[in-house]
């Protein structure tokens, strides 16, 4: 089964990016995981090795506030060495799922890694797993290099508080279920 291309502005000109759905993580809320792995033909890992470069959309929530789901576009680059505290990677887990969350924390082998919409981290993922890094978000027609001090304040906000941000975001999540569990 093909994606659509759907046209996207970049530098001037018109790029035709493969809307290609990547699953970020387990959507809670509608309680599905969508099976991703191919862009046409193509694999993201052979895409990247083609062209140096993924520029996609993504499927899920996992990522906000950073990235709206269809809405906002990622361009993803070849990873040049080991990754830092803060970079998001796509990777491949061992199931096949392509992920795309932030790395809190580096250890020796591995990373510990968690999106942004998420409480729990995810343990030993290591540079086997990785295709590629996140360089880039293109929001409403501007693009947002992972360098802009916007981004990065962004990052240290969202990331420095962690267990704040995981308790509010379990809260919501149980106020959630509560909810649906009342209209039964």
């Amino acid at each position: 089964m093909g994606y659509p291309l759907r046209p996207a502005v970049r530098d001037g000109g018109y790029l035709f990016v493969i809307e290609m759905p990547v699953q970020a993580c387990y959507n809670h809320e509608n309680k599905r995981a969508e099976r991703v792995g191919y862009m046409g033909n193509t694999t993201f890992e052979e895409e990247i090795d083609r062209t140096g470069r993924i520029v996609y959309t993504n499927l899920g929530c996992s990522m906000m506030p950073l990235l709206r789901q269809h809405r906002d576009l990622m361009i993803i680059e070849k990873p040049a060495g080991r990754l830092k505290k803060y970079d998001v990677p796509l990777y491949k887990r061992d199931n096949g799922q392509y992920v795309l969350h932030r790395i809190l924390k580096v250890r020796g082998q591995d990373y510990v890694i968690c999106g942004d919409h998420c409480w729990t981290k995810e343990y030993g993922i290591t540079d086997r797993h990785i295709i590629g890094v996140l360089t880039a978000v293109v929001r409403d027609g501007k693009t947002i290099p992972v360098t802009d001090w916007r981004y990065l304040a962004y990052v240290h906000l969202w990331c420095d508080f962690f267990y704040v941000r995981a308790a509010i975001l379990l809260a919501k999540a149980l106020l959630y279920r509560m909810k649906r569990k009342m209209k039964r």
